[in-house]
C-alpha cells in the first residue's frame, strides 16, 4: 500500500477535529502537482481560475436545479460537486479553508441583515 492510499483510509485520530473539508482542500492541494492527465484537480488548476471558476458557477446551477426539482440525493451529489470545486478555486486563488472558517465564525450569532449592512460597498 502507498503512503497515499494509506492516508486516505487511515480515519483521523480519535478526538482529531479533522473536518471532511479540511481533509478534501488537502487532497486538493496534493494534487495541484500532478499530471493533468492523470488528475481532475490538475486539469483544473492547469487551466486556470477563470475555468475553475466556470466550473464552480455550472455547478451552483446544477445545485439550484436539483432543489427546484426536489430531488434530494441530486442535491446532495450537486453541492457534493460544488463544494468540491469551490474549493479547487480556494486552492487556486491562495485562500485557505481557515480563512472562510474564520469570516463565518465572525458572523456566528449575528443576524444575517445586519451582518450585510455592515460589510463595505
Amino acid at each position: 500500500m502507498t503512503k497515499k492510499a494509506e492516508t486516505r483510509k487511515k480515519p483521523p485520530p480519535q478526538g482529531a477535529d479533522i473536518h471532511v473539508l479540511d481533509a478534501l482542500f488537502r487532497t486538493i492541494q496534493s494534487r495541484k502537482r500532478s499530471k493533468p492527465e492523470n488528475s481532475w484537480t490538475a486539469a483544473l488548476m492547469a487551466r486556470g481560475v477563470p475555468k475553475i471558476a466556470q466550473k464552480t458557477g455550472e455547478e451552483a446551477v446544477e445545485t439550484v436545479i436539483a432543489a427546484m426539482a426536489g430531488d434530494k440525493k441530486e442535491i446532495a451529489a450537486e453541492s457534493a460537486d460544488l463544494l468540491y470545486h469551490l474549493l479547487v478555486l480556494w486552492a487556486a486563488t491562495g485562500v485557505k479553508p481557515k480563512d472562510v472558517w474564520s469570516a463565518l465564525e465572525k458572523r456566528r450569532g449575528v443576524s444575517g441583515i445586519i451582518e450585510k449592512s455592515t460589510r463595505k460597498s
